[in-house]
């Protein structure tokens, strides 16, 4: 059993639980004084205002924001005390778009997207549709949480899912400290069950991909560097194997934004950020080939505004009018979370992005 880190923000009726509060530290203080340049700022320098989406390559669906745990840096801020989970009602509007997208990639996330009671039933559907990768992101100990789940890693090659999965370290000490306690063996077992199926193994056409997320406020070293690390040391304790891993910096809001102000870390982790602003990064984040779709069917540039409530800038909003040529002639929504995408070598659901 894992022991839960904490309770959400809405649980603890956290003002940083609400979107505008969140916004409203983001653009004061160091970055109203002048001292640091808002990210309109910065990106004008470089020639990059306004940001436009590119070609549509992914539609990232939230299936909700329940979870069976609630990990410190948690930018859904997702836990078992959530309840807002996507009705089969906006399933069917979201498969009705996935059957005519130029999208190539339908991405599930929460939360725990496992946890949604028709995950089954919209994944087998939207299999069908002939998206040519089909992601679920998975925390892995969901897998390992109840009788019901033990079956995923089969139902999941059976319908080809490649499986992205949350790790923050290859340490019990550092994965327990960010996820809670009982998490790092229990992702051990699911690793090794879906490695038994096929899933990450050498030559095998069944992805597993792993996500790493740095436990404090300091941002992922270099990607190569740390998957090579991740590689060496799972194969050597436990005998596993996966395919690739991808580094995600924190972006400042919810549970994290939480965690800097708490610690008295914020200022200095927006400057680490400013500072290691990358223009190069910036063509390439995941709000110019993304869609994200909340669990009520709202649609976002990103996953990080759809927490933050900003929604696409544009006449169509909602799943249920949706119109992609309208959508990618969008201006998108930006503000100081922006530069945790832009930092290094870069960041995105997908890992870095700079070339």
């Amino acid at each position: 059993m894992t022991k839960l880190k904490t309770q959400s923000l809405h649980k603890r009726n956290s003002e940083l639980a609400q979107s505008n509060k969140q916004l409203e530290i983001l653009s004061n203080g160091i970055f109203a004084s002048g001292e640091l340049p808002t990210f309109a700022e910065k990106i004008e320098e470089t020639g990059q205002f306004p940001m436009k989406p590119k070609k549509l390559e992914i539609l990232q669906i939230n299936l909700g924001y329940m979870c069976n745990q609630t990990c410190d840096h948690c930018h859904v801020d997702a836990g078992p005390d959530r309840k807002e989970i996507m009705t089969v009602e906006t399933m069917k509007q979201c498969l009705e778009v996935i059957k005519n997208t130029g999208a190539h990639t339908v991405d599930l996330t929460g939360g725990a997207p496992e946890m949604n009671p028709n995950f089954r039933w919209f994944v087998e559907e939207a299999s069908k549709a002939g998206i040519k990768d089909f992601i679920v992101r998975s925390n892995l100990t969901i897998i390992r949480a109840n009788k019901k789940y033990y079956d995923l890693p089969q139902f999941f090659k059976e319908h080809n899912v490649h499986v992205i999965s949350s790790m923050p370290h290859w340490t019990r000490g550092k994965t327990d400290k960010q996820r809670g306690e009982g998490v790092f063996d229990m992702s051990i077992k699911a690793l090794q069950e879906l490695n038994a199926i096929g899933y990450g193994m050498p030559d095998s056409d069944l992805r597993l991909d792993l996500v790493y997320n740095p436990s404090g406020a300091f941002l992922p070293t270099d990607q190569e560097n740390m998957k090579k690390d991740f590689k060496k040391a799972l194969l050597e304790d436990f005998g596993i194997h996966f395919h690739d891993l991808f580094a995600i910096t924190n972006l400042p809001i919810a549970r994290f934004l939480d965690f800097l102000i708490a610690s008295e870390n914020y200022e200095e982790y927006m400057y680490q950020l400013v500072d290691a602003y990358n223009p190069a990064a910036v063509k390439s984040v995941m709000c110019t080939n993304t869609i994200s779709i909340s669990w009520d069917g709202w649609l976002y540039d990103c996953d990080f505004n759809q927490m933050l409530e900003l929604k696409v800038d544009s006449k169509v909003q909602h799943i249920s009018e949706y119109n992609e040529d309208v959508l990618n002639d969008r201006n998108i929504i930006i503000s100081q979370h922006c530069y945790g995408c832009t930092a290094g070598a870069g960041s995105s659901c997908q890992g870095s992005v700079a070339e």
